[in-house]
C-alpha cells in the first residue's frame, strides 16, 4: 500500500476528511473481505495507488464500515467511487479489470468530474457521510 492509499476504518477518518478538505481525487473501492473477487483486486488496486499518486486511494470494507456507508446501494463487486471535494463523479459497479479503471480514472480526471447531476451523486458523497 502506498502513501496515497488507506483502508478506511473508524481511526482514520480524519484522513479520508483532509484528502477531501484538499480538493483531491478520492478513488474509492468498496468491497467485501469474504469476496473472492474483492480479494483478487486488492493488489490491483494497490497497484492503480501507485501509477496515481497525484490521487488518493481508498479501500472501503463495506461491512465493516456499514454505519459508514449508510444508505450507498452496492449491488456488485468491485464498487468504485471516484470523487473531488464534494463532487461524485462515478458511482458504480466495474469490471476488476485494472485497465479499465485506470482509464475510468483518467477520464473522470481529465473532464474535471463535472456537476452533480444525479440523486446518487448526493446519496454517495464520501464528504457528506463524514460529517453525518
Amino acid at each position: 500500500m502506498s502513501a496515497n492509499s488507506i483502508t478506511l476504518d473508524n481511526n482514520n477518518r480524519h484522513q479520508l476528511a483532509e484528502w477531501l478538505e484538499q480538493d483531491a481525487w478520492i478513488v474509492a473501492c468498496l468491497c467485501a473481505a469474504w469476496c473472492d473477487t474483492c480479494r483478487g483486486y486488492r493488489s490491483g488496486f494497490d497497484q492503480l495507488s501507485e501509477q496515481h499518486p497525484d490521487k488518493r486511494f481508498l479501500w472501503i470494507d463495506i461491512e465493516d464500515q456499514a454505519d459508514f456507508i449508510g444508505d450507498i446501494d452496492v449491488e456488485n463487486f468491485p464498487t468504485l467511487l471516484i470523487q473531488r471535494g464534494s463532487k461524485v463523479a462515478f458511482f458504480g459497479t466495474v469490471l476488476p479489470d485494472l485497465k479499465i479503471a485506470d482509464r475510468l480514472i483518467q477520464a473522470q480526471a481529465e473532464s474535471g468530474g463535472g456537476e452533480p447531476r444525479a440523486e446518487w451523486q448526493q446519496t454517495c458523497n464520501l464528504l457528506t457521510l463524514l460529517k453525518a
